[in-house]
């Protein structure tokens, strides 16, 4: 998942990648799909925590 950020030079949304040690960062031009992404972001992180707890549940399972 990309990184977002604002750009040192303009000051606009970007989007922040590395290759090569530099830093490149890339416009991002649609606010609605600015907000999409981050929407995005949420949802994944709060599946992540899902996933952490179904999978201790599963071990505690196997373990009976």
């Amino acid at each position: 998942m990309s990184q977002v950020s604002h750009c040192p030079t303009c000051g606009g949304t970007s989007k922040i990648k590395e290759k090569d040690g530099k830093i490149i960062y890339q416009a991002v031009q649609d606010d609605e799909a600015f907000k999409k992404v981050a929407q995005l972001k949420k949802v994944i992180e709060k599946l992540k925590g899902e996933i952490k707890t179904l999978e201790k549940e599963l071990r505690d399972l196997k373990s009976k």
